[in-house]
């Protein structure tokens, strides 16, 4: 699924094209929003309103994302290969507790 890449690999290219300040730090909040936001979803079904926080938190962390790639003067990775949006995950994570 990787393209026969590591994750390591895959970072470090998703890392230079992060490099604005900026674009970090609204990354660092994006992504968790988007995240979480996607995991809400099954709660959605249980709980009354709730997919209006999720929907929420999905959109205000796009917008994150896009206002970051405006200061870095590049467009989000994810353009042009899909696998990125898994990549920004894992960056995350390993950027904020380490995983790697």
């Amino acid at each position: 699924m990787m393209g026969g890449r590591s994750w390591d690999d895959w970072i470090e290219e998703y890392s230079h094209a992060h490099e604005h300040p900026i674009n970090r730090l609204t990354h660092s909040f994006g992504i968790p929003m988007i995240v979480l936001s996607i995991l809400m979803i099954p709660a959605c079904f249980f709980v009354s309103n709730l997919w209006m926080a999720a929907v929420g938190l999905f959109l205000i962390g796009w917008i994150l994302q896009f206002i970051g790639h405006y200061f870095e003067g590049k467009p989000p990775e994810f353009m042009k290969d899909w696998r990125f949006l898994l990549v920004g995950t894992r960056w995350w994570l390993k950027k904020v507790v380490g995983v790697k």
